[in-house]
């Protein structure tokens, strides 16, 4: 709709633009980011409802003269789990009017200090539909009138002699839980080695303001519903491994029968491939079936990827056409010009003439799963929201969002991608990538035209964004014992990022000068044991990977990283392995988590000088130019 419809008298115009300039007084909101959830859903949601650490914060800015460690972290527990804590609290304490009563009030208190930045339009839509005018009486109620304070008592009373007691505090809650994060980035990989992707999914999608940086992980998953056989093969092997495949047939509703049925006529038990993190129930019950499945899907994703090698000369990855490097008759493998013996051989299905060919009942199977996985309701929904709310990069509040690094020769300079005879680097490369991302979902039906298959090298290509490394050494890590064969080299950004000048001359090539402008990744777990640091240059970089994946957390010893910016500025956020919520409530505390300030003496950001100020100006020039029609 037009400025001149929208606002059509002068008051119309006046009253908008007065609310606009007022906004852009306000304090910006804070931001949380956080990357490589990996499936991991307990401990990504618990983040959430803690909000890094805010939510008890805010208490204690509000409480902290008058209430003591053990008030301020029954309160924060309740905020962040009321259902848990509703479950397990006495129902006399439920009919108790005063300590219902000053519940009520420590919530309407935290949600009004976490408001207090906001617009109370903003407000208003956060609040939840069923007692949104109940809460905004209470809001905004002054309590130091004694007819009002009657008011609101009638209020609370009356919401237990209905029967909504709980419900309503619940909604308290969550309100709370949505309002101390204005707004969240998801630094890439929320999916694979952990068993809830979807419901993390779920998660995100439920959240007021999000936004996505894809990770190399979330690529095969976008790759295998736009169609790349080979993307979809890796996903399902990497869930064999790590014993979650049972768990995205019944999340996702992916028809695995065939699959089984096929791995069964032509695998046995092989322990090379007995996945990961079984227990010892599953363990004692036999592995066989899992690994010959395990078996089945590294086999056709080998030929699959190497069709695509010969598909595609111009990738330049010849060197992992390793299928037709076995010699199959003494079990031995060359790579890269040294020959190996091989461990765990398992290529029945395999033609040495014809080394990369599907069998006929290969084909078979993987249609039936690219089938199932493309028409999933579910899956259709998570990548939709995937495709629409990502992107390989972000520019945001003046700062760098993305997942993995931006690919870099040894001397410094951006390394070059060539493909159709043109040359890609830099910020153009990432943007090549992203339209060949969009170009392929036009046409999820096509699995080997030229944008499906750079997908899958996004997600193992030498010079691909994502990935930064100079191989993908699944095939060695399977069959040859020899570790120096598993090792796969880091693309020089990571080294080099350790530089000023490099950071520097990353920011500059996506025009970020100021002096405040930062480069937030993931991808990389941050190795704490071995002091390893998330703040890098002077915080002009940060790596909040610090291991959420539980597969992780052996290496790095923590459990993850989140990053808040705020109106003063930066806040690393080191969080501990998540147990339970029953550990949490026997503890008494929200949770293990350390918050390093990096930033407290600046002046403080206003939202006129954010991403989202930038947009309310050009609407306040275009209400400005309106203005003018009238005089």
């Amino acid at each position: 709709m037009m400025i001149k419809d929208r606002f059509p008298t002068e008051a119309d115009v006046i009253t908008e633009l007065i609310n606009l300039q007022a906004i852009q007084q306000l304090p910006k909101g804070t931001e949380m980011y956080i990357s490589d959830i990996h499936g991991e859903f307990e401990a990504f949601d618990h983040i959430l409802r803690i909000g890094s650490g805010n939510v008890k914060e805010k208490i204690i800015d509000l409480f902290g003269q008058s209430y003591d460690e053990d008030k301020v972290n029954k309160l924060a527990l309740f905020v962040a789990y009321p259902e848990y804590a509703l479950d397990h609290v006495r129902q006399k304490d439920l009919e108790d009017k005063d300590q219902v009563r000053k519940l009520i009030e420590d919530l309407i208190g935290v949600l009004r200090f976490a408001s207090a930045k906001y617009t109370r339009s903003k407000v208003r839509k956060a609040l939840p539909a069923a007692y949104r005018y109940v809460i905004e009486e209470l809001l905004y109620a002054d309590y130091s009138l004694p007819h009002k304070q009657a008011y609101a008592y009638q209020i609370m009373d009356q919401i237990m002699t209905v029967g909504k007691l709980e419900d309503f505090l619940k909604q308290l809650s969550f309100t709370i839980q949505d309002l101390v994060i204005d707004h969240i980035h998801i630094v890439g990989d929320i999916f694979d080695r952990g068993p809830d992707a979807d419901k993390v999914m779920d998660r995100i999608m439920a959240l007021p303001s999000v936004d996505i940086q894809w990770g190399n992980h979330d690529m095969i998953w976008i790759g295998a519903y736009l169609g790349s056989l080979p993307c979809l093969l890796t996903l399902l092997r990497i869930a064999a491994r790590y014993n979650y495949l049972f768990d995205i047939e019944r999340s996702y509703g992916i028809n695995l029968r065939p699959l089984f049925s096929f791995a069964k006529k032509y695998y046995q038990a092989n322990p090379v491939f007995t996945p990961k993190g079984l227990t010892d129930k599953e363990k004692a019950e036999g592995t066989t079936e899992m690994e010959q499945v395990h078996q089945a899907l590294a086999i056709i994703q080998f030929k699959l990827e190497e069709q695509v090698i010969h598909r595609r000369p111009e990738f330049d990855m010849g060197h992992r056409l390793l299928l037709e490097n076995i010699d199959f008759q003494n079990e031995t493998v060359q790579v890269e010009g040294q020959t190996y013996p091989m461990v765990g051989s398992c290529f029945q299905t395999v033609d040495p003439a014809h080394p990369n060919a599907l069998t006929s009942d290969e084909e078979e199977v993987v249609g039936e799963l690219i089938y199932s996985f493309q028409n999933s309701e579910k899956m259709k929904r998570h990548m939709d929201f995937l495709l629409s709310k990502g992107s390989n990069y972000l520019i945001y509040n003046k700062h760098l969002l993305f997942h993995a690094c931006l690919p870099l020769e040894d001397n410094g300079d951006f390394m070059a991608f060539q493909i159709g005879g043109q040359s890609y680097q830099g910020r153009a490369l990432l943007d090549f990538f992203d339209d060949k991302i969009q170009e392929a979902g036009q046409d999820k039906n096509s699995y080997t035209d030229l944008a499906t298959d750079l997908i899958w090298y996004l997600w193992c290509g030498p010079k691909s964004p994502l990935f930064g490394k100079s191989k993908m050494t699944t095939f060695e890590r399977y069959f040859i014992e020899d570790k120096a064969t598993h090792k796969e080299e880091k693309n020089a950004y990571f080294k080099l990022r350790d530089r000023e000048e490099i950071v520097d001359q990353v920011l500059k090539e996506f025009g970020l000068t100021d002096e405040i402008s930062a480069v937030i990744n993931g991808h990389t777990p941050v190795k704490v044991r071995k002091g390893e640091d998330p703040i890098k240059v002077d915080r002009k970089l940060f790596v909040i990977d610090g291991g959420l994946s539980k597969a992780y957390q052996g290496s790095t010893g923590i459990a993850g990283y989140s990053l808040l910016n705020n109106s003063f500025g930066f806040q690393v956020v080191t969080h501990q392995t998540f147990t339970s919520v029953q550990d949490l409530f026997n503890r008494g505390s929200d949770g293990s988590y350390v918050k390093r300030v990096i930033e407290s003496e600046l002046d403080r950001v206003k939202i006129a000088g954010t991403t989202i100020g930038s947009d309310i100006q050009k609407q306040i020039d275009g209400l400005q130019a309106h203005l003018k029609k009238f005089y």
